[in-house]
């Protein structure tokens, strides 16, 4: 890894605080709620094809989500499903959106000890659901800026660095996921450190990159604080 960095992003969801585990849990009541019309892995399976065909339209987030299952709820029971299932749907939605912020081991340590570099969140999501996520993480002081971004490609991170003033070289990413903190960093000529957690969404499971000067894999998020 390139040892010029000057600026540090982290995303947000499963780098910083717990995510996915919510929505996992939200999907498995969902497929109980429908278990009537079919079995657990068909109505799951129903749901990510769902999310990613409105993908484009709804972005990502819980508001998006509920949609999602709305949509698949109405089309699988071919519009029978009662007026209750729906409601409860909606009421997982603003279950989602009010879950205390559980940050994960060692996060507010290392941050500390990295204040000598210019450290910015950079996350996917839903704005005001993120900026809730932040504000009640209490780590908004840390960070130099927040980006919140419909998506994490190669373009999205070409104007990242330039609102940055940031050149590749002296850019390190921190994500859980290969597909949107990773791969694209490390094609700007960026370095990424991936933090692998236990759970992660189908959408953002990719196959490693293999060997890349830029690239290290840590086990814990304070281990990037002796690769530096």
């Amino acid at each position: 890894m390139n040892k010029n960095i000057t600026t540090i992003a982290f995303d947000a969801d499963d780098t910083l605080w717990v995510n996915e585990p919510y929505f996992q849990e939200a999907e498995e009541q969902f497929c109980i709620l429908l278990k009537n019309y079919h079995p657990q892995h068909t109505v799951s399976q129903e749901l990510f094809e769902t999310e990613m065909k409105n993908l484009p339209l709804y972005g990502y987030g819980v508001k998006g989500f509920v949609l999602c299952m709305i949509e698949t709820a109405n089309r699988i029971s071919n519009k029978t499903v009662s007026a209750d299932v729906i409601d409860k749907i909606i009421r997982m939605g603003r279950e989602l959106l009010q879950k205390p912020i559980e940050l994960l081991p060692g996060v507010e340590e290392t941050l500390n000890q990295l204040k000598d570099y210019k450290l910015i969140v950079a996350t996917k999501g839903d704005l005001l659901d993120q900026e809730r996520k932040l504000k009640n993480s209490r780590l908004e002081p840390y960070f130099h800026h927040i980006e919140i971004m419909s998506d994490k490609k190669v373009n999205d991170y070409q104007k990242l660095l330039k609102h940055l003033d940031c050149r590749p070289e002296n850019f390190l990413m921190l994500g859980n996921s290969m597909k949107s903190d990773i791969i694209p960093v490390l094609e700007l000529g960026g370095n990424g450190a991936y933090i692998p957690y236990h759970v992660t969404w189908t959408h953002e499971q990719q196959e490693h990159v293999g060997e890349h000067e830029n690239f290290i894999q840590l086990k814990t998020i304070n281990e990037i604080l002796n690769c530096l």
